[in-house]
């Protein structure tokens, strides 16, 4: 029989129950949640002004205008507003051929504008030559390959919790984008475009481009906001790139010396002072030289010592006084050290080095008169016990009568040099330097205040005091601050200035930071040691300078133009601070006790 072609009634049903089983399964599946229901807004509505994401209110604008010229990093505030918003770029490249035949144009079009208002007796016009100046500067450029032309599209979405949190966000930026001469307009009836141009899907639906060169393009480079913030340390001021804190530990550096740069006035002193406190409250100790009595009010309140040194006073300090080292490998070489340490000092007592007319350096003694001084120096200190063995090391050190004594009755030039060292015995200048040291600097903050010795002296008493610290500092090794206010006196004489940076090179290995002030800058910075000494400080802090120091500094810091423009200008209390690499503009701000401590005027606040 033929067989039947007809599906059976039981194949029919089977077929209708997979049919109804796949229409389950679909219905299953289109109702599983997928990651693209998990992120995407409820809604969205899209209205002339701004839209509405979700519970979320978005409005998009655009920048349409530009001053003739821009600051490097004017987008940084914006990017560092405490607001929710995005920023998109779009950036185009020009065909430099293109823009060359547009510019020769431009500048023809220019010219004969200024050549058709003379023929009609106008006076001339600054903008047309100033544009004709840029076009001609660009066209130089763009021809050597210097620069390159693009077309820059800038959008920003703003983000807010309701409309009327939007509008206030809206002004806070266009306000700011006004200080910079920079216009911004609400992408009217096309916010669903600047909504898109704006997400991270990288289409440009707005379109609206300005012409700009690498130069002026570069500005808007984004990431220009530093931060010097650190998890400990102390805080030295107001980053007012970003208005954050900058709190930073010197210690933490290659080494911990510092330099301060600025003119009298500017507030160097008051931010040092501020540093040495907030430092003390984190366990340092502070050693200060203070030429100008600007520190005892701040001494005072913290309880600790302030030294005063000048010819009436009973405070004495013997320049012979050796290290009290201990099991260590400098005790070997104290002795020998600290010879070093007094050929420098005689040569400054006698006069230091002295620049000749003809700009050769005259020494302030022959090579008989160093070499007689080196003999006395070392027959002093053995005549009291001291030899380069570091057991004899704790016998009382000689004194400057002593090495008197010991010139005066040895032969060569030994007399004579007594006789120029008179003064430091018995002469005018006789008792501060020339007993055994009566001074304890166990405090947690020593001011040696100075002022009240004789301009002659001062140089003097200086290295006196550094050498007595670096004592201290090398027989107990403690976390210390060391201050020399007014370097550039230092800086002055060849043997100061060395010693000055043998401190600066060695600091570290004795758990030691240099601070340097100085108000000179050409003096300091003209010295090859300063020059040194700046080079081994890895934190540096530029306050408002002189149009001269400007240029100085600008030398040795690589200073930008605009840098170099707001040094000049800063108000009291603004510099720009250094910090290993990085560095930013600083604004220093103490709170009202703080303020009222380290201030030398209570009418005026920094």
């Amino acid at each position: 029989m033929p067989k039947n072609n007809q599906l059976s009634a039981a194949e029919i049903a089977a077929q209708a129950q997979a049919m109804e089983d796949a229409e389950i399964q679909r219905a299953f599946e289109q109702g599983i949640t997928t990651l693209r229901d998990l992120i995407s807004p409820s809604s969205i509505e899209i209205h002339s002004a701004y839209f509405r994401l979700g519970n979320k209110y978005g409005r998009t604008l655009y920048i349409y205008g530009y001053p003739h010229s821009l600051l490097t990093g004017w987008l940084s505030p914006l990017i560092n507003m405490d607001e929710v918003l995005d920023i998109s770029m779009y950036v185009y490249p020009v065909e430099t051929a293109v823009v060359m035949k547009n510019l020769k144009k431009k500048v023809t079009q220019l010219e004969a504008s200024i050549d058709l208002g003379a023929e009609k007796g106008k006076v001339r016009d600054p903008e047309l030559e100033a544009a004709i100046t840029d076009a001609e500067e660009l066209r130089d450029k763009l021809q050597v390959g210097q620069e390159k032309f693009f077309r820059f599209g800038l959008y920003v979405t703003l983000w807010a919790d309701s409309l009327d949190e939007l509008n206030f966000v809206q002004q806070k930026v266009e306000i700011l984008f006004g200080q910079q001469m920079v216009f911004s307009k609400v992408a009217s009836s096309q916010q669903e475009q600047g909504m898109n141009s704006v997400m991270p899907q990288c289409t440009d639906q707005l379109m609206i481009r300005r012409n700009m060169s690498t130069g002026a393009i570069s500005t808007s480079f984004p990431f220009t906001s530093a931060d010097l913030t650190q998890e400990k340390g102390i805080l030295y001021g107001v980053n007012m790139h970003n208005n954050g804190l900058v709190i930073f530990d010197r210690f933490s550096l290659e080494n911990a010396n510092m330099t301060v740069f600025a003119k009298s006035g500017a507030g160097k002193s008051y931010a040092v002072k501020l540093e040495a406190l907030r430092s003390m409250m984190v366990g340092s100790e502070i050693l200060i030289i203070d030429p100008e009595n600007e520190y005892q009010k701040l001494c005072d309140a913290v309880g600790g010592s302030y030294i005063r040194l000048s010819l009436n006073s009973d405070v004495r300090i013997n320049p012979f006084d050796l290290p009290k080292i201990v099991d260590s490998e400098d005790a070997n070489d104290a002795l020998r050290a600290n010879l070093v340490t007094l050929h420098g000092l005689l040569r400054l007592m006698l006069g230091g080095n002295q620049i000749a007319a003809n700009g050769q350096v005259v020494p302030a003694l022959t090579a008989n008169e160093e070499a007689d001084l080196d003999q006395a120096l070392i027959d002093t200190y053995a005549r009291a016990g001291i030899t380069s063995d570091p057991l004899t090391h704790q016998s009382t050190p000689p004194t400057i009568i002593n090495l008197y004594d010991t010139l005066a009755h040895m032969g060569g030039t030994g007399p004579s040099l007594a006789q120029r060292l008179r003064k430091y015995t018995t002469g005018t200048f006789a008792g501060i330097f020339s007993q055994q040291s009566n001074v304890d600097i166990n405090n947690q903050m020593v001011v040696f205040n100075i002022r009240d010795l004789e301009d002659e002296l001062r140089p003097v008493a200086m290295y006196i005091v550094l050498s007595h610290i670096w004592n201290i500092v090398r027989a107990n090794q403690k976390k210390r601050i060391l201050i020399v206010d007014e370097a550039w006196q230092l800086m002055k004489y060849d043997d100061s200035a060395n010693f000055l940076f043998s401190l600066a090179k060695r600091a570290r290995k004795y758990y030691l930071g240099l601070t340097t002030i100085t108000q000179d800058v050409e003096d300091f910075m003209s010295s090859k040691m300063g020059r040194a000494i700046v080079a081994n400080s890895s934190m540096q802090l530029l306050l408002k300078q002189s149009a001269s120091a400007v240029d100085v500094l600008s030398d040795v810091f690589k200073l930008t133009d605009e840098e170099k423009k707001r040094l000049a200008s800063f108000p009291v209390g603004h510099g720009l601070f250094f910090a290993g690499a990085n560095h930013v503009h600083l604004q220093i701000i103490a709170s009202p006790t703080e303020d009222e401590l380290i201030t030398t005027n209570p009418t005026k606040r920094v």
